[in-house]
């Protein structure tokens, strides 16, 4: 596939991302869980769709990738844990902007959105911020800046919920998670790392 059609593509899936991130945290029109399950859904399946000849690579999976996964998920709840303090400390509003973000877990019941996290959200997630939009921006602006445009685009779409907390925390995992995919060329370690990351810090040990 050509340069200009990847990037072509890439445009519109950003910008329905755009669009999905803005009803969800925005309009808040629909059931977050529910509707983050049908939005990550559709962006993976149409990143899956234009990877072509790259899908072999990206979806390669080595025994490593598993271990890797797990010691960065717990690597990330550790930055999250240390943030969260001094988020805390520095900003009067952090407390309450946080809770916020909690509070979607209100619209569903936890072992579904355990189940939704792990098994759908975190993975078609990465599979389209990851394995369409850092890999296009890497391929046509080389790898560096791949990873930080990619980011920052993750950490944009968030900013329709207003919450300056979330962002940041958007921003970091991106960088996170797009550094991941950077160093192994895979997304099995980010898939991993972001499934049990989810899980382990909406459900399992809150911050």
């Amino acid at each position: 596939m050509s340069d200009s059609k990847n990037l072509r593509s890439l445009i519109i899936g950003a910008a329905a991302a755009a669009l999905f991130w803005y009803i969800l945290f925005d309009l808040q029109a629909v059931n977050f869980w529910w509707g983050m399950t049908s939005a990550s859904g559709i962006l993976a399946v149409w990143s899956v769709f234009f990877a072509g000849n790259k899908r072999r690579e990206i979806f390669r999976l080595e025994l490593f990738h598993i271990a890797a996964g797990l010691a960065f998920a717990a690597v990330l709840y550790v930055i999250f844990w240390l943030g969260d303090y001094f988020a805390k400390l520095l900003f009067d509003f952090a407390s309450g902007q946080i809770e916020s973000i909690y509070a979607n877990r209100e619209q569903l019941e936890s072992w579904k959105i355990g189940l939704l996290l792990f098994f759908w959200i975190g993975p078609a997630e990465e599979i389209f911020w990851r394995g369409m939009v850092q890999r296009v921006l890497s391929d046509r602006f080389g790898a560096n800046i791949g990873w930080i445009a990619g980011a920052l685009l993750y950490g944009a779409v968030h900013l329709w919920a207003g919450n300056f907390i979330l962002f940041m925390a958007a921003l970091i995992c991106g960088l996170f998670w797009g550094w991941i995919y950077k160093k192994f060329g895979s997304l099995w370690p980010g898939i991993i790392s972001h499934a049990v990351w989810d899980v382990i810090i909406f459900l399992i040990i809150p911050i």
